[in-house]
């Protein structure tokens, strides 16, 4: 249903319509009791316990050096696939499909995470539900404050943030996963050795529960695809080194 309010509110251009969707499907949630609130304000928890709690010894174990580099390609292609899928729709990308200043948009994911860890919290990334507000018209920066200011103010309401259930958020996920669908629209279905790489990725995505899984199994299956249909000059040689890591990354982990 709540999928259903989403789109016939967008589709009208109703603004805020991801948020009205999310919401009505929360008070008809309380409504028939199938979620409760459990209070509006709470301070948030002390960062005393996690904070700088970092075991540098460890981490510099060379028993770790796999799934550092491990980590190293999930954080590094989730982010680059996320920016580029939002920025995609956003029309934020040039004329070649590459994405202006993609380098600070990098260095600023990598020191949230930085930052993130050494706090305590989960990893702070990029996500590819920024497209809601992408949906929503925002195409700068100011946008991305906005929303941390807002997400600072929910520290502080964490029990009425909480009430919201995941089926009405599923909703707003369901619906962003389809506007992205749209951008498939620019595959050439006429090549086999183009598209079939692209389904591979799209679906491996879900099915994985992990973006750079499905970026890395399209690598592979384009390379492949290229090299065995004796098309291999069509496959840049960075596309070829980086199918190879990825082939080594399945391989060890």
């Amino acid at each position: 249903m709540g999928f259903l309010v989403i789109v016939a509110l967008d589709t009208r251009k109703v603004p805020g319509a991801i948020l009205i969707g999310i919401l009505a499907v929360t008070g008809i949630g309380i409504a028939l009791g199938l979620t409760t609130p459990s209070g509006v304000f709470a301070p948030p928890p002390s960062l005393a316990p996690t904070f700088l709690a970092l075991d540098i010894p460890g981490a510099l174990d060379l028993g770790l050096v796999t799934i550092v580099f491990t980590f190293l390609l999930l954080d590094l292609f989730d982010t680059t696939g996320s920016l580029i899928g939002v920025c995609q729709r956003a029309g934020l990308l040039d004329e070649n499909g590459k994405m202006p200043r993609l380098k600070r948009a990098l260095v600023a994911d990598a020191g949230a995470t930085m930052v993130g860890a050494a706090l305590g919290t989960s990893t702070t990334t990029s996500y590819i539900e920024s497209l809601a507000g992408i949906r929503a018209g925002g195409r700068t920066g100011l946008t991305a404050v906005v929303v941390a200011g807002l997400f600072i103010l929910a520290l502080f309401f964490a029990p009425l943030a909480g009430s919201i259930p995941p089926f009405a958020t599923a909703a707003a996920i369901f619906f962003v996963a389809c506007v992205m669908c749209q951008a498939m629209a620019d595959i050439d279905w006429t090549d086999l050795t183009d598209f079939v790489p692209a389904v591979v990725t799209a679906l491996a995505m879900p099915l994985t529960f992990s973006i750079s899984t499905g970026i890395g199994l399209g690598f592979i299956a384009y390379v492949a695809i290229k090299v065995l249909s004796g098309r291999y000059k069509d496959a840049s040689p960075a596309m070829i080194v980086l199918a190879g890591i990825f082939v080594i990354k399945f391989a060890v982990a």
